[in-house]
């Protein structure tokens, strides 16, 4: 079978509800690009898009949300760039070795104020745990073989994670809630 992700293929490993945070840093062995989260990550997901980073060889990545006031580049900030200008979430990496170490709304969104992360790329235990599989079929779009991704849905539920191919239904719900209120379908 192949990597679901280093964090997933053995398992989960709890997180501590109240972890007060810690610091990201790519990958760079020198001078990384240093980011203080001031809180625990909120809806940490295993997700198969296309878009987030994901570590060699894995078909997921892990990413969970903090509010955008919890977050602050504190050394090498230089050394970013955003990945895809164009793109809702404006995913910030460094231009040395790729990591995306955070993501940012700027536009009219359900999520603006969240900024998404990569917890793992803090050397600290303690993160949020993944709480559910996000964009399941997206792999498939990236060339994984379509008669295995039952294998994968099999694996993500062994390992206690629900498999959707959009967000959980609470973020959808939310979502949904914030379109309808900016089309004056709900007051």
């Amino acid at each position: 079978m192949v990597s679901l992700h280093p964090l997933l293929d053995n398992g989960l490993t709890k997180g501590n509800p109240n972890h007060a945070g810690g610091k990201l840093y790519c990958k760079c062995a020198s001078d990384p690009v240093e980011v203080t989260l001031a809180s625990n990550v909120a809806h940490n997901h295993a997700c198969g898009c296309s878009k987030c980073w994901k570590p060699e060889g894995a078909l997921f990545s892990i990413v969970g949300v903090i509010p955008r006031d919890n977050l602050s580049v504190t050394a090498n900030e230089h050394k970013l760039q955003i990945v895809d200008p164009k793109a809702a979430i404006q995913r910030h990496a460094c231009t040395s070795c790729g990591v995306h170490l955070y993501g940012r709304i700027e536009v009219d969104h359900a999520f603006k104020g969240l900024d998404f992360v990569h917890a793992e790329l803090s050397p600290e235990p303690g993160w949020q745990e993944p709480q559910f599989a996000a964009f399941v079929s997206s792999i498939i779009e990236q060339g994984f073989d379509p008669a295995k991704i039952g294998e994968v849905r099999d694996k993500l539920h062994g390992i206690g994670l629900q498999t959707y191919d959009v967000l959980a239904p609470g973020l959808m719900d939310l979502i949904a809630t914030f379109t309808a209120k900016k089309s004056g379908a709900l007051k």
